[in-house]
């Protein structure tokens, strides 16, 4: 597995080590503490013989008793990191068996099921099942780890069409949300990418003989403006259908953050929500949103506010996506440096540490939060300490990981490179390592949202708009 160089050599090498280790016999038994294998079965056993028996009606009463992804804890991590290649194969065969049967009554002739009662059914099993989303985090020139994982997905057709992301995490998902399905294989070839990135460098190495250290700001929107079209939240919906969620924070004190999109934002720039995404509080001046008018004419939006990295006050905006969209279930691609030596991937089974990890961590919060609440009044006499303070909390409140976290396989990244000129190999590395790191969670993701990428399919073909 760890000399493989694509997914299907990587599949093919984990299934061999599952037959030698004995974890595909695991996979065949259904027994396992872990969830409700009775249940699983007995369901699985009734839907097969109600499809045989052509029995429609009570193939839809069987479906109308409830399609969720946990039905008796079948969606548990723990069930996908026993096996490498997959989990026990009652829960695949139950999953398939569902789409299956959704699929045969999105298409059974109207005498046996009529139009009324088959689109009323799929309106509410889509809306009560819920949505996935990729949620990837801030990462300064950590985000060609994102680059692999979402090329990954790509290539197993597995990308949701909900995306958040915040500093380098909102410049990948923006290239998703503004290029077709037919240019994403370029946009995401990394040789391409790669490229287009150097070409911009050699345009911009003119202006100084000898470069910083540290990324400036006009490298950053040169590049920018080299990979992302210029359009708004609503246009590039229109165009690839992809809700596109980008997090800011406010540059000044008593604001709150917010979330660009299409349904809040339609009529926002794209490109100045990455700079103001990507704007590092103490590195890179804030920046003010622009948007374009009935008329076309770019003008500012919200002039008298600017905005900072939105990794500060909600990096992971999983609450807001469920709002907006009914999300319930949560890919995340986690890089951000100050915090990925401390998250834990939520497959592992707890051990003692990890729970005394989790409880220490957790105390350390509250104290944190109790000696701010102490502390409000003095600090209120100094501004500077008094938002610094407010930054800190922010960032410490926030929960980081998601239901399938995806994590790069070093605990720790040199600091002066986060925000630094990478050589070519350097991004090539990152890349491929954000797709190894995603192959192993390939097939919890595809079992997880299959059901969900089956009910938007079939409600699309039905004409049933969420």
């Amino acid at each position: 597995m760890l000399q493989a160089d694509s997914y299907q050599e990587w599949r093919e090498a984990a299934l061999a080590h599952d037959e030698r280790s004995g974890k595909a016999n695991w996979r065949r038994r259904d027994q396992s503490s872990a969830y409700d294998y009775v249940s699983i079965r007995s369901r699985l056993d009734r839907l097969r013989s109600l499809r045989a028996r052509h029995d429609y009606p009570g193939l839809l009463f069987t479906l109308n008793e409830g399609i969720h992804g946990n039905v008796g804890g079948m969606g548990r991590s723990e069930l996908y990191q026993v096996a490498r290649s997959g989990t026990k194969q009652v829960i695949e065969d139950y999953v398939e068996e569902i789409v299956d049967s959704l699929q045969l009554l999105a298409t059974v002739d109207d005498s046996e099921i009529g139009e009324e009662e088959r689109l009323d059914f799929f309106r509410r099993a889509n809306h009560c099942f819920g949505r996935s989303a990729l949620m990837m985090s801030g990462s300064g020139m950590l985000l060609y780890f994102h680059v692999g994982v979402v090329k990954a997905l790509l290539e197993q057709n597995l990308l949701p069409d909900i995306l958040s992301g915040s500093s380098g995490g909102s410049f990948v998902g923006s290239m998703l949300a503004t290029h077709s399905r037919d240019e994403l294989q370029k946009m995401f070839d990394p040789t391409y990418l790669v490229s287009q990135i150097e070409m911009e460098k050699q345009r911009l190495s003119v202006l100084h003989r000898i470069r910083p250290q540290i990324l400036q700001v006009h490298e950053i929107q040169g590049i920018v403006e080299r990979l992302v079209p210029d359009m708004t939240f609503q246009e590039a919906f229109a165009k690839t259908g992809i809700h596109m969620n980008i997090s800011i924070a406010p540059a000044e004190t008593h604001q709150t953050s917010r979330l660009l999109n299409a349904t809040t934002t339609p009529n926002v720039l794209i490109r100045q929500s990455i700079m103001a995404s990507a704007a590092v509080p103490g590195v890179y001046p804030p920046v003010t949103l622009m948007a374009r008018d009935k008329y076309g004419d770019k003008k500012e939006y919200l002039p008298s506010r600017k905005w900072v990295d939105g990794a500060v006050s909600d990096d992971l905006p999983a609450k807001r996506l469920a709002r907006l969209y009914g999300v319930n279930h949560y890919i995340v691609s986690q890089t951000n440096p100050h915090i990925i030596p401390f998250v834990r991937d939520s497959g592992r089974r707890n051990t003692r540490i990890d729970v005394v990890k989790t409880a220490a961590t957790r105390t350390a919060r509250e104290w944190l939060n109790a000696s701010a609440e102490i502390m409000q009044k003095p600090l209120q006499k100094r501004p500077a300490l008094n938002q610094l303070t407010n930054t800190i909390l922010a960032i410490v409140n926030q929960d980081y990981v998601g239901d399938i976290n995806i994590i790069p396989p070093f605990r720790f990244f040199n600091p002066s490179r986060i925000l630094a000129h990478l050589t070519e190999e350097e991004i090539f590395n990152l890349i491929k390592t954000g797709e190894r790191s995603t192959w192993p969670k390939l097939e919890m993701i595809r079992i997880q949202t299959r059901i969900g990428r089956t009910l938007q399919s079939l409600c699309h073909d039905l004409g049933i708009v969420e």
